[in-house]
């Protein structure tokens, strides 16, 4: 999506589609009240009268009007005006492009960042509602019919002055990065399997400026002793990965940032199969790796001052003669053994060995991004992101990231209480923790193989897609990661 700015008034900007807000009580603001004004008060009256809702995204098309220029007017309803928050702004915008797909709109002007919010800057607001418009707009087509794919807005343009130049060019970065994941995470488990990744890293890589991919293999693996990763992948026809990327926005002596991405490209639960029903949805289980290589995208576009690293370890989990299974122990990368107790808490295992490996880099800070526990799930439900980390001021960087691009992470404790959960008599470690506090301990598991360097861990099972017919994967927290990034740039 293309983003741009307009420095007209909302009447006289010619365009197919003018898109303006309205809150409760007929209260009208900026464009709204310029297009009321120019219509000579038909808005007023038509909110009055009840044919125009005002409930948050709901939204009437109105063509031909009165002292305006653009062909048609998008009225978007955006609730109370001093409830109005960023939430608001995104499911208001979102919706109304999703309503103008298959209506032959592929441009419009966009006024709802003129709604204020309170202790929000224009910049701040423009930026999010670019992020929601392309949202909005993504339709999944890849595995559909020519004939059923719709047309969508391609192109958004906001009211302002070249104040708003940086945000939006950052936005559609942030959106390249997101519409990236979202499309690797929809694909169908059949098509994107780990050589796909593989695959598509390596085509980014030689597409964007300053940046190499490299892929290592089966037997790159065994010999740098990867024993969890590859026990993970011992069911599968599909080879496991170790996907490299690297970009180099900085000085070569600079410490990198690592972002380590779980890539289960499907997840069966391996022995401890799971149960059919829902099952379909496993393939969302690498939309942690999604994630890392969208906002990998997103930094190397943006062009930052930083060297970054993302690995993915992309693996198949699969039940077969071959399948790891409960009661064995493996060795990892570190030297430390795992007793597999439940072969479906193997995400945790691939990424202990690529946290293992991310110490060659000598990093700055190590973030992992993961589907991994259902008890996140219930502790946070979709809206936020769990956050581990025992390092302060990275947590309270991540959280101010996820703040400043409202995709939200909630820390939890990370606390050695928790540790001994983990305790077994015939290993260094079991891969679960027991019923209580499963986000926790997984956490508490990753934590054992990072003492090398600063770390946090984000917990996506949650946040990283809507299931069943809904929107599917969501590209979190790309947005977020970006902004973490852009702020360690300087």
């Amino acid at each position: 999506m293309k983003f741009s700015v307009v420095e007209q008034s909302a009447i006289e900007v010619a365009t197919p589609c003018l898109i303006i807000g309205v809150h409760e009580q007929a209260r009208l603001r900026g464009a709204a009240a310029a297009v009321n004004k120019a219509s000579g008060g038909r808005l007023l009256k038509m909110l009055k009268s009840g044919d125009i809702a005002t409930q948050v995204g709901k939204t009437f098309l109105w063509t031909e009007v009165p002292g305006v220029k653009a062909d048609r007017v998008l009225v978007v309803g955006c609730g109370k005006a001093e409830d109005f928050g960023a939430s608001a702004l995104q499911a208001a915008t979102a919706g109304a492009i999703a309503f103008l797909a298959g209506r032959n709109v592929r441009a419009v002007v966009c006024a709802l960042p003129e709604l204020t919010i309170t202790g929000q800057t224009a910049s701040w607001r423009t930026r999010l509602c670019a992020l929601a418009c392309a949202f909005g707009a993504y339709r999944y087509t890849a595995t559909k019919a020519r004939s059923a794919r719709r047309s969508a807005v391609s192109r958004v343009s906001f009211l302002g002055d070249k104040t708003l130049r940086k945000p939006l060019r950052e936005a559609a970065a942030m959106a390249s990065g997101i519409e990236r994941a979202r499309e690797l995470g929809n694909l169908p488990p059949n098509i994107c399997t780990p050589s796909y990744i593989a695959q598509e890293c390596r085509s980014l890589a030689e597409k964007l400026p300053n940046c190499k991919s490299r892929v290592l293999s089966r037997k790159e693996l065994e010999n740098l002793g990867m024993g969890c990763l590859l026990g993970v992948s011992q069911g599968s026809a599909h080879p496991p990965k170790l996907v490299v990327l690297t970009y180099q926005g900085a000085a070569k002596s600079a410490a990198p940032v690592v972002l380590v991405g779980k890539g289960i490209t499907f997840d069966t639960g391996g022995i401890s199969l799971k149960p059919g029903k829902g099952m379909d949805e496993m393939k969302y289980d690498m939309c942690g790796a999604a994630s890392v290589i969208g906002a990998f995208a997103a930094c190397a576009a943006l062009k930052l001052k930083i060297n970054l690293v993302t690995l993915v370890p992309a693996v198949e989990n699969m039940p077969d003669g071959k399948s790891y299974r409960p009661g064995d122990v493996l060795t990892s990368m570190s030297g430390q053994t795992v007793e597999v107790l439940n072969t479906d808490a193997e995400g945790r295992l691939i990424l202990c060995d690529a946290l293992t490996y991310a110490e060659r880099y000598k990093p700055q800070a190590v973030v992992d991004v993961a589907t991994l526990t259902g008890a996140c799930v219930i502790a946070l439900g979709k809206h936020a992101s769990g956050l581990m980390t025992p390092h302060d001021k990275l947590a309270n960087e991540l959280v101010e990231a996820g703040e400043d691009t409202h995709d939200r992470a909630w820390r939890l404790p990370l606390w050695d209480d928790y540790q001994p959960q983990l305790d077994t008599p015939y290993a260094d470690m079991q891969n679960i923790g027991g019923p209580s506090a499963g986000a926790i301990t997984a956490g508490c598991f990753l934590s054992r193989f990072t003492k090398a360097f600063d770390w946090a861990h984000l917990d996506i099972a949650g946040s990283g897609w809507d299931g069943g017919t809904k929107n599917g994967a969501s590209g979190r927290p790309v947005a977020l990661l970006t902004q973490f990034l852009i702020n360690r740039a300087g």
